[in-house]
């Protein structure tokens, strides 16, 4: 017998296919990162660590990671919870709901974050009313918190929703008839499945609240070793055309930053292998 006939594909070939992403990608990631680190290389080790070895930096990178991580950790919880409710229940205003989850992907960041102060601040609606508690919420951490949880909460919730939404109500009934309680039920049979589309969900949350700039200027106040973020104060830096201390400031963000995404990948590869194993 002859070879089987096989149809061309209508999607281009695999060395175009592969020449084209090479070439955007190098473009779009791999150059800008390449030369903020042969900036850094062209420092050396002692004046890149003298660069980042400073109280405000570290208290700028303290504050971003720290905030960051606290924000995607709620959205983690809130964005699971809002995607089991938009995929499993029915009721008035839902269609409303879901489409306002995207509002932060479309809100320029600067309008959020304007929109945010004019509701925190001391004479803004909710600041007013945490002002009779004697609290504040704009121009402290808290308030950036809240910018981060803004930004962040739709990368979760869109991440988990389409997983919820395959997973069959049959599988939640099998449990019960087993005996199994709601509790055994959402953390043995539900959670494996959900879990690895919510630590994507997570790490893209986390990202996007480490870099985020525009919706959190408004809001933090931006007081030096209290509530300025890094990203400000490489704007900072770079005002100052202080250009090796900016790409000190981004080096260190990288290192960080891709030090927590290894991390959270290899806890998605454990869990998926799990699942598997299961």
């Amino acid at each position: 017998m002859g070879a089987p006939f096989i149809h061309p594909s209508p999607m281009p070939g695999r060395r175009l296919s592969l020449g084209i992403t090479l070439t955007m990608l190098s473009l779009v990631v791999l150059a800008p990162l390449g030369a903020l680190i042969a900036q850094g290389a062209a420092m050396g080790p002692d004046a890149l660590w003298a660069a980042i070895d400073r109280p405000r930096v570290q208290a700028a990178l303290w504050l971003s990671f720290r905030l960051a991580f606290l924000a995607a950790m709620v959205n983690l919880v809130l964005g699971v919870g809002l995607a089991w409710v938009l995929a499993r229940y029915r009721f008035p205003g839902r269609r409303l709901l879901d489409a306002a989850v995207d509002l932060p992907f479309a809100l320029p960041t600067a309008v959020a974050g304007i929109a945010l102060t004019a509701l925190y601040a001391p004479n803004g609606a909710f600041g007013a009313l945490a002002a009779e508690f004697g609290a504040k919420i704009a121009y402290t951490e808290w308030g950036i918190f809240l910018a981060l949880m803004f930004v962040g909460l739709p990368f979760v919730t869109r991440a988990v929703q389409p997983v919820v939404e395959e997973i069959a109500q049959e599988v939640e009934e099998a449990s019960a008839t087993l005996g199994a309680s709601r509790l055994t039920t959402l953390t043995r049979v539900i959670w494996p499945m959900l879990s690895p589309a919510a630590l994507t969900g997570f790490a893209l949350a986390l990202a996007r609240a480490v870099g985020e700039y525009g919706s959190v200027i408004f809001i933090a106040g931006n007081i030096p070793m209290r509530t300025e973020i890094a990203p400000l104060l490489i704007v900072i830096e770079l005002e100052a055309y202080d250009y090796k201390g900016a790409a000190a400031i981004g080096l260190a963000m990288l290192a960080i930053s891709f030090a927590m995404l290894l991390a959270i990948n290899l806890v998605q590869i454990w869990s998926r292998r799990r699942i598997g194993d299961v």
